[in-house]
């Protein structure tokens, strides 16, 4: 049986992904299919952490431009993951996987505090770890969250799930000609300023020597296929293989 290529995993989902056909909120079909990927990759023994965003109910961003205070609507912002992170929680207990909210704003009555040492036992005890309300502080997107959250708890790689299969050299929705690249250099991404994650987070995963997955969610079982090291996707990492 193929063995999973990473022991401790942390997955970034965005809000969108949530979304399915609909323009805002949570389309349950959607929440049911990645609990159902998640229990599968659960059953390998992976100890998974989850980022969640919340650009499916509200984003920090968009408000500002519609003259809200920044920093009032990234807080906004930051009560949406939490909402899409007790969904998708509720969606995995009610498949008796044991899982965990912890939320960089305090509000204990939902989640726990996100406390790194506690996390980390969570993972141990193979529960789900859904980390939310991005660092805490406006500003920061939760790209960098995701950057984050993997250094504390010392995962082995950051899986992104996007809805294009990896890294282009152009947008392949739009050129026909673009090309895949199956691995790219954080230099690289930086430098030609790749849309794969903010330049803060990617600054932060290089430091911390995590490589990032790119990947498309909208493929049934991608995640379990990247786990067990099947060229799904694009991988950003410090050399390139043979380097």
């Amino acid at each position: 049986m193929p063995q999973p290529h990473y022991k401790r995993i942390l997955l970034k989902l965005s809000g969108e992904a949530l979304m399915g056909g609909r323009r805002t909120g949570i389309d349950a079909d959607v929440l049911a299919a990645i609990a159902d990927e998640l229990v599968e990759v659960h059953s390998l023994g992976v100890e998974i952490a989850i980022v969640i965003g919340g650009g499916n109910i509200f984003r920090g961003v968009t408000a500002a431009t519609a003259g809200i205070d920044r920093v009032a609507g990234d807080h906004m912002g930051m009560l949406a993951t939490v909402i899409n992170a007790i969904a998708l929680q509720d969606a995995l207990e009610r498949r008796n996987i044991p899982t965990r909210v912890t939320t960089a704003i305090t509000m204990s009555e939902v989640a726990e505090p996100f406390i790194r040492r506690r996390a980390i036992r969570h993972l141990e005890k193979k529960r789900i770890v859904i980390c939310a309300a991005g660092t805490g502080n406006p500003f920061f997107t939760t790209d960098s969250a995701a950057a984050l959250r993997a250094a504390e708890l010392k995962c082995d790689i950051i899986f992104k799930a996007t809805k294009v299969d990896g890294i282009y050299t152009a947008d392949p929705e739009k050129d026909p000609n673009a090309v895949r690249l199956p691995h790219v250099t954080y230099q690289r991404v930086l430098a030609e300023r790749l849309q794969v994650m903010d330049a803060a987070a990617i600054d932060l995963a290089r430091g911390s020597s995590i490589p990032i997955y790119i990947f498309s969610l909208r493929e049934k079982g991608n995640i379990q296929r990247a786990l067990l090291g099947e060229d799904v996707g694009s991988i950003v990492s410090d050399d390139l293989p043979g380097a």
